[in-house]
């Protein structure tokens, strides 16, 4: 049975929260819990390095406690926490997607209503940067397109890209457990038009004309040039797992490639950006 360790930072700033999440998930930490002083943090033990967590404290002039919990823990956690999200539509302030779990009672006044297994994978629908890809998502055609949505977690995005009228979708994820809990979201919502794979690094040599990533900065840079070649020209990128201080380096990289922020949206010190050429 896997074990996590659980890092419990001191900190009641939103700003600072949000900080810390973004460095955190840099160095493979999967699940947060946030509240008004303090953030939970999660990482498989194997994966832990406190000397990391000393430096992030120290930088952020706060404390920080450690303890090991088992995964069922954390999933009987994550569970009880778990509520329903609804994402309006930004433009008609109308509810949208609803994302709930099979625990659930079914939503109503909903366009699409997708179901997920509340586990560790990052992308509930519950962060800004989830919740901001999915509005996004509202001003993109996607019928009749090929998506790529890399860094898949709970493969949400995916799922939505499908009930969009995706022709097919490409999902990938490097983590095991992402995998394991986006092919049971997946199921749990008949998906029949998205592929997923386990891969560290782009392998497919297709072009598609949607490619999302909600995944970290550094994740998104080291990545980009092979994200690029795999962009239809007339294509778009939908981008987050950012912060707003990440857009000057988002936008450089773009351009080195003829390419540009089209539309960006914040939330929280986050932002999820368009970007074409």
């Amino acid at each position: 049975m896997a074990k996590y360790a659980e890092v419990e930072f001191r900190c009641s700033n939103d700003e600072q929260q949000n900080i810390i999440i973004a460095l955190l998930m840099n160095i493979k930490y999967e699940g947060f819990e946030q509240d008004d002083n303090s953030l939970k943090a999660y990482i498989r033990q194997e994966e832990f390095n406190e000397e990391k967590i000393e430096d992030i404290a120290k930088a952020q002039t706060i404390s920080y406690t450690i303890q090991q919990i088992k995964e069922t823990n954390w999933n009987a956690l994550w569970e009880s926490n778990f509520q329903p999200v609804v994402v309006d539509d930004f433009v008609h302030g109308t509810p949208w997607v609803g994302i709930r779990a099979d625990f659930h009672e079914p939503m109503t006044g909903v366009e699409h209503e997708i179901i997920i297994t509340p586990k560790m994978s990052f992308g509930t629908g519950h962060h800004a940067t989830t919740f901001m890809m999915i509005q996004q998502m509202r001003e993109i055609d996607f019928k009749g397109k090929k998506v790529f949505d890399f860094g898949t977690g709970t493969g949400i995005l995916a799922i939505l890209a499908e009930m969009l009228g995706a022709s097919l979708v490409l999902a990938v994820d490097n983590d095991e457990w992402s995998i394991a809990n986006a092919t049971e979201n997946m199921e749990r919502n008949n998906c029949v038009k998205v592929k997923l794979e386990k891969a560290h690094t782009i392998n497919s040599n297709d072009q598609y004309e949607i490619i999302m990533a909600n995944i970290s900065k550094n994740v998104i840079i080291d990545n980009f040039s092979s994200l690029v070649k795999r962009l239809a020209p007339t294509g778009i990128l939908l981008l987050s797992g950012l912060l707003v201080e990440d857009k000057a380096d988002i936008a450089k990289e773009a351009d080195k490639f003829s390419l540009s922020i089209k539309k960006i949206m914040s939330h929280n010190n986050w932002i999820s950006l368009i970007i074409s050429h």
